[in-house]
């Protein structure tokens, strides 16, 4: 299996020839959505051992036994809303990362979600070779395939040099600087891309002048996010963990999305962030 580290409820988790090592405390105590997935109410260093060997096992992340699926596991994800919006010609491929590969360039609309759909912050990663080949028989292109190198700007760079003009990229809040190295090469070679700011339980301060470049920011547990970022949002999506548009584009994609959102909705003119602290996570 090699070695990978990940983010899970703000700890930092090493997964190393299938042994899960929790090498810092959770930032999260309480998470409605580990609730909902996994029944938990309290998130300790064991529940998070417990929920990462559980993806493990289940699923396969980080081994050469990878499960994808296409399945809609989280209601406002980001590959959900990507996945969605590709398959209605709004973008033409997107930039994420995957487990045993790193940096994707995928587009096929599906596949997208298929990665996405069980992932939480990839730090670092090492090449799984029956994942590279499942991922290049769909059609995707690994930016590097000797050391599943993760590098947002990277991918975005080859992206266009594969010809696609609207592209869409995540980046998690501990490589936030990358949306400025992004949104440079976005203009100098004047393509469309659409930013997707995940996984930012731990946000600094210092990080949020990246973060308000994107067009898309999930709150994760961060109060920072929902506190600054929050008020610029021109639409809030959910409440538990809210997803806030930053700019027209960024509202877009999520009113085509709900076009397509199976379950009912209220929509209602609020000031920003709505926010229900009976729901939110809990840090510690």
């Amino acid at each position: 299996m090699g070695e990978h580290e990940i983010f899970c409820c703000g700890a930092v988790v090493r997964i190393e020839d299938g042994k899960v090592r929790v090498l810092s405390d959770p930032m999260v105590e309480y998470c409605p959505l580990m609730e909902l997935l996994y029944g938990v109410k309290n998130i300790t260093r064991e529940v998070v051992e417990k929920i990462v060997k559980q993806k493990i096992e289940k699923y396969g992340l980080f081994s050469c036994c990878r499960v994808f699926s296409s399945s809609l596991l989280v209601p406002y994800g980001a590959s959900e809303i990507i996945s969605v919006c590709m398959r209605k010609g709004l973008l033409d491929c997107a930039v994420t990362v995957c487990d045993g590969a790193g940096t994707v360039i995928s587009s096929e609309p599906a596949l997208v979600q298929e990665i996405g759909a069980r992932l939480t912050g990839i730090i670092k990663t090492n090449p799984v070779k029956e994942t590279i080949e499942y991922l290049e028989s769909r059609g995707a292109i690994v930016l590097d395939r000797s050391t599943a190198l993760i590098n947002q700007p990277l991918g975005l760079k080859k992206a266009i040099e594969l010809g696609f003009r609207r592209i869409a990229t995540t980046v998690t809040g501990f490589t936030a600087k990358w949306i400025e190295d992004i949104r440079a090469l976005a203009g100098e070679e004047d393509v469309g891309v659409t930013v997707f700011s995940v996984c930012n339980t731990c946000v600094r301060e210092e990080t949020l002048k990246y973060l308000f470049k994107a067009d898309l920011v999930w709150g994760s547990a961060s109060r920072i996010v929902r506190e600054k970022i929050g008020p610029k949002a021109l639409l809030q999506l959910g409440v538990a963990i809210p997803v806030y548009a930053l700019t027209s584009k960024g509202k877009e994609l999520i009113l085509e999305y709900l076009k397509e959102f199976k379950d009912k909705v209220v929509i209602f003119r609020s000031k920003l962030p709505y926010r229900a602290p009976d729901k939110e996570p809990r840090l510690r």
